[in-house]
């Protein structure tokens, strides 16, 4: 599970502190790769340390050992994913609290925070965010442009009501979280304008995995790497990543530099240079589904406008 950094509030009287029940679970997020502190950067560093300590005080309060630590790898004991296990359900049952109470207090959302994908949704979104704002103008609508991972997590944590992202390819948040899609887009090849395939309409896949791809970096971005191999599971190659990046600029900047090519898709053309090229690949993948992440049950009736926004936003460029 991609676990969540994120605080409960609850009082000490009847749990554990928050802050070292949060620290456990980035500590586990980070941990489950399996790589070396030493490899990461030094504010990575410094805050995986400041993680640790607080994770060994929450072993000294709990009395039992709950991560199992080696030279490669942090992994969860029994114990540690019991009490993940229950932590999870606490933070789940304290969202729905907070709603119920706001409901019936009277209290009505001021603001509504919604993960974004703004290459999916750049030619979409001022327009929803317009007719959303006509619709229900006491709500704020504040957009985090955050990894699919750190996404699903707000979501289930609350941090987002809601986000419009890639359906993700693999996780468990399918038992917690509901999809529905908004569209549909073709997946592409992205190539320098200056590479022998540009004077082409369409390459093969078998002709697409020789070459040296341009990616996100695995570490923030598990569902760039999840497609790039379902792409490709029927050859017997397999791409070859020789760069990565922290953002889709970056990607996009290196194929144009000729560094590489890289997997993109007919919804983004609108934000490539004209010194990249779009080619298609055959056979064909399976198109990528772009849609609406919520938590399952009722959502808030700002959460629940939007969402209705935006099936007509995109239901309108299909």
């Amino acid at each position: 599970m991609k676990d969540f950094d994120s605080c409960l509030s609850i009082s000490r009287r009847h749990t554990l502190e928050p802050g070292g029940t949060a620290a456990f679970a980035l500590l586990r997020r980070r941990g489950r790769d399996g790589k070396r502190l030493a490899r990461c950067d030094a504010a990575t560093a410094r805050r995986a340390a400041v993680v640790e300590l607080a994770n060994r005080d929450l072993e000294d309060e709990v009395g039992v050992q709950l991560l199992e630590r080696t030279a490669k790898s942090v992994r969860l004991t029994d114990a540690g994913r019991a009490f993940l296990d229950e932590a999870r359900a606490i933070l789940k049952h304290t969202t729905e609290a907070v709603l119920k109470a706001r409901a019936i207090g009277g209290k009505r959302e001021t603001e509504l925070h919604v993960g974004d994908f703004p290459l999916a949704t750049a030619r979409v979104m001022p327009g929803l965010l317009r007719d959303y704002q006509k619709a229900v103008p006491n709500v704020r609508v504040k957009l985090h442009d955050w990894a699919v991972e750190k996404q699903l997590a707000g979501v289930f944590d609350g941090r987002l009501q809601l986000a419009i992202i890639v359906r993700p390819l693999t996780g468990n948040w399918l038992h917690e979280l509901r999809f529905e899609e908004l569209l549909t887009a073709r997946i592409c090849l992205a190539v320098s304008c200056n590479h022998p395939f540009a004077r082409r309409q369409s390459v093969s896949l078998a002709e697409a995995v020789r070459e040296p791809f341009v990616g996100l970096m695995h570490e923030e971005y598990p569902q760039h790497r999840a497609y790039l191999a379902a792409i490709f599971a029927k050859l017997n190659d397999k791409p070859r990543v020789v760069e990565e990046h922290d953002g889709w600029a970056g990607v996009f900047s290196a194929v144009d530099a000729g560094t590489g090519v890289a997997i993109a898709s007919d919804a983004f053309s609108y934000a490539f240079s004209d010194r990249i090229k779009l080619l298609s690949l055959t056979p064909e993948p399976k198109r990528v589904a772009i849609g609406i992440i919520t938590r399952k049950g009722k959502l808030s009736p700002a959460a629940e406008k939007f969402c209705q926004c935006a099936k007509e936003a995109f239901a309108a460029i299909r």
